[in-house]
């Protein structure tokens, strides 16, 4: 499974795209989106997905 941004909450701060290890967050369309097939929620670097740990805005960052 991977995350999900949603898109209508995202601030576009940028602080998820620097925090993820698997470089799967980028910018498209003035928006960040989450490759799935890249994101592996982080499991086995750290305890809880970097995105949702760093979003100022809580459940920004959500299991898709």
């Amino acid at each position: 499974m991977a995350y999900k941004i949603v898109t209508s909450q995202c601030t576009i701060c940028g602080a998820c795209e620097f925090e993820c290890p698997n470089g799967a967050i980028s910018l498209k369309n003035d928006l960040y989106v989450i490759n799935p097939k890249k994101c592996t929620e982080c499991e086995g670097q750290f305890d809880v997905p970097q995105c949702a740990a760093v979003c100022p805005v809580p459940k920004t960052c959500i299991p898709a």
